[in-house]
This record gives structure tokens, sequence and C-alpha cells, in this order.
């Protein structure tokens, strides 16, 4: 099976990471119960699922017949084989179909300690294959009670951007997840999160002289907060944990964001 980058340029995207949950066959019954969901409402805005990489090709065949979504992998490695042992290769994600691949969250720089030199490898190595990588930044509580906010995301952006053309940035979706509001509850406000969004943006079009990419934000995004979320000027969707699992949750955050969307201007 062949693949290509979920897309190019700034769209709306709703994408759910299950982190490490559902089994293959719990997997199989989300796409059950999603189907006439999805039917009946016939989004028009991107969908994405990240399953674990052993439910990869289930919910690659019980997506096929949906519209609109895609199933994307939570990581993968820079190296296209090799002596790795329980990594993935973007290679082999290429091979099972998979067009786009989360990069340096937070879960991967704290508790398995990817620096953000390897992390923009994964990014160079997804491109490479045609994969969209969604690059995860933000910071945590003490770095943003000390106002460290702006430096700490420049500071992950930089060491991707020494290695990226400023063609290529349109190629990359940025996911917004403060450290903070992951899995806790504890959500950025709606304002500032767009702020930071827009900070991004910036940034990005300082760099490299486009405006044109996705950003998405993260962190305890559900049903009842995700259309003012989804409806600021600068947040393009949401890249979303817990309430991405359940196939109604998960319907709900796309219905919110279809309904707030509106055509975007690209730069």
């Amino acid at each position: 099976m062949t693949t290509h980058a979920l897309f190019v340029g700034r769209h709306k995207l709703v994408a759910g990471n299950w982190k490490m949950t559902h089994t293959v066959e719990a997997t199989q019954a989300f796409f059950d119960a999603l189907a006439p969901l999805w039917t009946a409402a016939k989004p028009t805005v991107q969908g994405l699922i990240c399953p674990t990489a052993l439910s990869l090709t289930t919910a690659i065949a019980s997506a096929r017949p949906f519209t609109n979504l895609a199933i994307g992998a939570q990581n993968g490695y820079p190296k296209p084989e090799g002596a790795f042992t329980g990594e993935v290769s973007m290679a082999m994600l290429k091979a099972a179909g998979v067009p786009a691949v989360i990069v340096g969250h937070s879960e991967r720089r704290t508790i398995f300690g990817e620096c953000n030199t390897l992390i923009a490898q994964k990014v160079v190595a997804a491109l490479a294959e045609g994969i969209t990588p969604i690059l995860c930044v933000g910071e945590s509580q003490a770095e943003r009670d000390a106002g460290s906010t702006e430096t700490v995301i420049a500071d992950q952006l930089s060491t991707v951007a020494n290695v990226l053309s400023s063609e290529q940035w349109p190629h990359v979706v940025i996911a917004y997840e403060p450290i903070w509001a992951i899995g806790t509850g504890n959500t950025c406000a709606a304002d500032e999160a767009n702020r930071v969004c827009g900070w991004i943006r910036q940034w990005i079009n300082q760099t490299a002289s486009t405006t044109n990419v996705t950003i998405v934000y993260g962190g305890s995004v559900n049903p009842g907060n995700a259309a003012e979320l989804f409806a600021q000027s600068d947040i393009d969707g949401g890249l979303v944990g817990g309430a991405s699992v359940k196939a109604e949750s998960f319907m709900a955050l796309v219905n919110a964001m279809q309904a707030v969307t509106k055509p975007l201007s690209a730069v």
C-alpha cells in the first residue's frame, strides 16, 4: 500500500491520540460504533485517529470506507531499519499506509527522554517518506510560571527549523500542547491558547515566510470546551487524548469543529 502526506498547508484537523489504550478488538469496536455516526454527519473537516502500533493495520482497514478520516501513528524512528529494539521506522509506517505521525509529544520527551535533536530527526525522516509529522511543542507549569512559554517553544521549534527548508513547513502540523494541561483537566483558556498558537504562526512566518501551516491545540480538550477552542482564529483544530477513545465523544469533537469551520485564507 502506498501513502501520502495527510495534507499541505492550513486545514482543519481533529486528531485523536489514543496513547496506550484499545486492543485490536477494541479498535475494531470503535470503528464499528463510529461508522453510522460518521455516515450521518458527513463531515468535511479532516479527522485522524492515532492508535497503538499493534492496532494500526486494523484501524487502516476499518477506516477505508470513511471519507475525511485517516489513521496516524503515535511515534516513529528516524532510521529506516537496524538494531533499534522496540522501534518502528517511518519507512515501515509508509509501507503500512500511514499518512501522519505524532512527533515530540511531551510524554515522549519527559518519560522516554527524547531531546529536540532526535525529534527534529524524526520530522525530517517523516517528511522524507511523504508522511505528515504532527510536531508537539509546549511548556511545563514551572516554565509557564516563570514566563518562559515562548522561550521554550522557540527552542523546540528552532531545532526543527535548522534542518527544514522554508518550503517544507506547510507539510508540518504543529500541535501546541502545554504540558500542564495534558490529561489534567486544566485546559488552557481559549484566548490564551489562541494567543500562543498565533505566536507560533508568526514565529514560523519570521523563519520561513509563511503562515500557511496547520496549528492545533491539545490539552484536556473535550466535547464541552471544543467549540470555544476551535472557534479561535489561530487554532485550526485539536490533538485530543482521552476524549478521542470513544466513538461518541470523538464524533462530538468533529461536529464541534464542523459547526465553527469557516474558509481559511492561506498566505
